[in-house]
């Protein structure tokens, strides 16, 4: 490909719009520019970038027995009607809703879990056509409100997600260790160095899920690690090791004054206790049902929203609204447990380490003592549902948690028999017994693979990127004048470089050296080979990697020895 030629152009100031460095730099490369909010175009030089990261996709999905599949992008409302997840506020205004010109209800697809499984009702009818795997590269339509970072954060997205059918849960775990394995093949020939760690299901379901992840101060999730035993996991899913207290004998309900004390600290130091002895009320709304969800979790802990979420089977959950409190009984400041029928109740597991707790009353200006689980109010549910924090120690060794920001690339779920049972999806096993197949599902965003790729690669010239996913393997620089035997030998160089089947940029334009130069090291291609007139009248050229400071000379002739150290270089 010629420079002169290239559509897309280089820009010398760094955009006013852009924060972080290869946002900055895809846009003074010409990789991409932005057609509306949170929506880009790739330019050519970013597409190839995008389809060198899509073989490697393909051929480690491949070589798992990975099939893949196109499915559409619209799809009709019914499928996601029968999930449960049309009305729900998970996808909520993110989920593109309309009606085609006869009526029917669709979709802007932003997954395909619901597709894949009316498919496999379709086709998968025997203990013996699985395990199964199938995938897809397709776009995807998330009306995302906090779009950011380029393609780090979009509203319209290229996906890879793939979808494995098992008839029982070993199985379905030994697809997903596979899988797993595939990703780490794939990030890791992408040169991107990713941590895989313990995740939040959250609207997908299931119990079982990790993140890979890529370590970055601009990252928007927030990493729990232990440098002593290698646990890591995002916040959002966590475990927490919780304090083990004294098993004192149940004591009865005592009702005391506790006129203003309406937090956690204030009622611990009116009464003389610690916090991990009380009672902490936080109160949410289902956002499909408004149903109101009372979560109890001892004082000294927070409620984690995500494990919440998770726990009442991956629902959006938004903060109750005084009037829903209000038609619920609740006393704000006083709330208690007991008595509590309007809603849900879940209480997390701390509760079950300790007795004798402080409670409110459910009146003004009292708590109750001696609040046990169980005794005196019956939970809907008794679950995880703490959040970690940097400095709580490590659930698996006790060592002390450290917090570190994070990008995630690739996510994985076991999410068991939710969508099969939903829409119907079965099949017979060797007993001749109705089943729903056990499944699986895997995501990698690609731009934003390719966006963390740009962020672990690149200097204060431009970008570097990693050999195999390079727009172009050789960045041909011709210092000739139009008409010259430099400009000659140039183009022979560029016939015989592509003839041998390597992908070259050539830069052909009558531009400074100095302007050839800094655009080369702007697009970072791995080999820039140079052709001046003083290299000429040695019989060589000059070739450098983008990521090394020296150059050599390499003579011209026999092509072939040219040909071997470019390889080799690479």
């Amino acid at each position: 490909m010629r420079l002169s030629t290239l559509f897309g152009q280089r820009l010398r100031e760094v955009p006013a719009d852009a924060e972080l460095p290869g946002h900055q730099l895809a846009l003074r490369a010409g990789l991409m520019r932005q057609v509306a909010q949170g929506i880009y175009a790739l330019l050519p030089v970013g597409w190839r970038v995008m389809r060198r990261i899509e073989a490697i996709i393909r051929e480690e999905m491949d070589a798992i027995d990975g099939q893949e599949i196109s499915m559409p992008v619209v799809q009709p409302a019914e499928l996601w009607q029968a999930s449960g997840r049309y009305e729900a506020a998970a996808p909520g205004p993110a989920l593109a809703r309309f009606r085609d010109r006869s009526g029917q209800a669709l979709v802007l697809g932003m997954t395909h879990e619901e597709v894949v499984t009316d498919l496999a009702r379709q086709e998968i009818h025997s203990y013996r056509q699985m395990p199964s795997l199938v995938y897809q590269v397709q776009v995807k339509f998330r009306d995302e409100p906090r779009s950011r970072g380029g393609l780090l954060r979009t509203r319209e997205f290229l996906m890879k997600d793939a979808y494995s059918f098992d008839r029982d849960e070993p199985g379905m775990a030994e697809s997903y260790a596979r899988v797993y394995g595939a990703y780490e093949r794939i990030f890791s020939r992408c040169g991107l160095s990713v941590r895989p760690v313990e995740a939040a299901s959250g609207m997908m379901g299931g119990h079982v899920s990790h993140e890979f992840m890529y370590l970055s101060p601009y990252g928007e999730d927030q990493l729990l690690t232990c440098s002593a035993c290698g646990y890591a996991a995002n916040v959002e899913g966590a475990r927490i090791r919780i304090s083990t207290r004294p098993a004192d004998d149940l004591l009865p309900l005592e009702e005391v004054a506790t006129p203003g004390a309406t937090t956690i600290a204030a009622v611990a130091d009116f009464l003389g206790v610690e916090e991990a002895q009380t009672l902490k009320a936080v109160f949410f709304q289902r956002a499909d049902s408004g149903e109101v969800v009372f979560a109890v979790i001892r004082g000294d802990l927070e409620v984690n929203e995500a494990k919440l979420s998770v726990a009442l089977g991956g629902v959006d959950l938004v903060p109750a609204t005084p009037e829903a409190l209000a038609a619920a009984g609740v006393v704000p400041g006083y709330a208690s447990p007991i008595g509590f029928s309007k809603g849900i109740v879940v209480a997390d597991e701390s509760l079950r380490s300790g007795a004798n707790f402080v409670a409110g009353a459910n009146r003004p200006g009292h708590h109750l003592r001696n609040v046990n689980a169980g005794r005196d109010f019956i939970p809907d549910l008794v679950t995880d549902i703490a959040l970690a924090r940097a400095g709580d120690p490590c659930p698996n060794c006790g060592a002390t948690l450290e917090a570190v920001r994070a990008i995630e690339v690739g996510h994985i779920f076991q999410l068991g028999t939710k969508y099969a049972e939903a829409l119907g999806a079965g099949f017979l096993d060797e007993w001749g017994e109705r089943r729903p197949p056990q499944m699986g599902c895997y995501g990698i965003g690609l731009g934003r693979l390719m966006a963390c790729i740009m962020e672990a690669h690149h200097d204060d010239k431009g970008l570097i990127w990693p050999t195999a996913v390079a727009p172009f393997y050789v960045h041909l620089v011709s210092l000739g004048q139009p008409g010259t035997d430099e400009e000659r030998a140039a183009e022979a160089l560029y016939a015989e470089l592509t003839a041998a089947g390597l992908d070259v940029l050539y830069d052909d334009r009558p531009e400074r050296a100095g302007v050839k130069f800094n655009d080369a090291d702007l697009l970072g291609v791995p080999v820039r080979l140079t052709l001046s007139p003083r290299t000429l009248a040695q019989g060589a050229v000059e070739l450098k990697l983008r990521w090394e400071t020296e150059s050599q000379i390499v003579a011209l002739e026999p092509p072939d020895v040219l040909l071997r150290t470019i390889r080799e270089a690479c």
